[in-house]
Formats: structure tokens, sequence, C-alpha cells
């Protein structure tokens, strides 16, 4: 039976979604072709009517993570000015919601380590949704506009960084100190105006 080019596209969507959630859970080896097709209810042999191969899919799905992130950043610079917006994704980025549910959560810390061994096309999305992240973040700091490339680095390696130390410590409490340790220099890197 052939399957109308609406449905085709919606079929897509379906697994750029699935796959974007589960790279994140699972990280792009713990995400298989045969699980993320049966998650949006197709056969692993449909895959490749939608995609050429794995990465290509890992690609689209770590692009779509970023754009929607980058999206919902927007969104909140445009109602409350980029200062506050930043200060507002710090607050959520290092919350310990963030910790326990990394498929709703950044690439950076859910699958960086993987994408950095991946095909040129994850590494390339990686890149490109980073710095589009970091001009975010340098939109939003108060130092001086030579100092704000180095500072937006700063923070994102800071946020970063915190979120895979909580989630690998396996103890809440040491969770706790990373995350509160990684607020308080946030927020002087967010202030600092010098």
């Amino acid at each position: 039976m052939r399957v109308s080019r609406e449905v085709m596209a919606q079929h897509r969507k379906d697994i750029v979604a699935a796959t974007s959630k589960m790279l994140r859970k699972h990280g792009i080896g713990g995400t298989s072709v045969i699980d993320l097709m049966r998650a949006v209810g197709l056969t692993h042999g449909g895959f490749y009517k939608h995609f050429k191969s794995k990465d290509a899919l890992v690609a689209e799905s770590t692009q779509k993570i970023f754009d929607d992130i980058i999206g919902t950043f927007e969104a909140q610079s445009r109602e409350v000015g980029s200062k506050a917006a930043l200060a507002a994704y710090v607050d959520r980025y290092l919350g310990s919601r963030h910790v326990r549910h990394p498929e709703a959560g950044c690439p950076l810390a859910a699958f960086g380590v993987d994408a950095a061994r991946d095909s040129r096309a994850v590494r390339t999305a990686f890149k490109d949704g980073t710095s589009r992240l970091l001009a975010l973040f340098e939109s939003g700091l108060s130092c001086p506009k030579e100092k704000r490339r180095e500072k937006s680095v700063e923070l994102m390696a800071l946020l970063s960084g915190a979120i895979v130390a909580a989630r690998a410590s396996g103890d809440a409490k040491l969770a706790d100190e990373f995350l509160e340790h990684a607020r308080r220099r946030a927020a002087r890197i967010v202030a600092d105006t010098r």
C-alpha cells in the first residue's frame, strides 16, 4: 500500500522527534534503528525510505534539538530581553530536573562525547548548533563585547561539565554540590561587567 507524501513527512518528523529523545537518553551507540522505528510504530525496513543512514538521522536529529533549544531561547529573549533569557536558561540548565531527564535536555551534556567520535555530518551539526547557542550567550552577557566570546565559551563549558559530573556522580548529594557551585560561578559570569 502506497503512503501519501503527507504521511511520509509525518513519519519522518516522528522518527526525528523520537531519535532526539533517545539520543539524549541513551547516546548514539545506545540508539538503534530498530528501537527507534519500533518507538514510532514503524518497521525497521521502512527506515531507509526516510534516511540514507543512521548518521544522516543523527545529524538531522541533533540539528532539531539545537533548533528547539535556540528557538525557545530566542522567544524568551524577545519576551524578557537577552540578559534575562540567559539567566533563565542557566537556571533551567543547572536544575536537578535536567540531571534526571537527559532526554529533554542539552545534547552537549547528553551525547557530546559520542558525537565527537561520530561522522562529519554529526560533528558539523554539533558545531553549528553550539556556535549558534554561543552567539545567544554572548548577546545576554554584560561584559564588554571583546570579552563576550571568551565568557560564553567558559559558561557553556561550565554548564555542560556540571551536568555531566552530576549525572556521573551517582550520588544525589554530590550532584547537588556540582550544581550549586556551578550556579554560583555561572551567576558571576553572567553578571560580570568587566
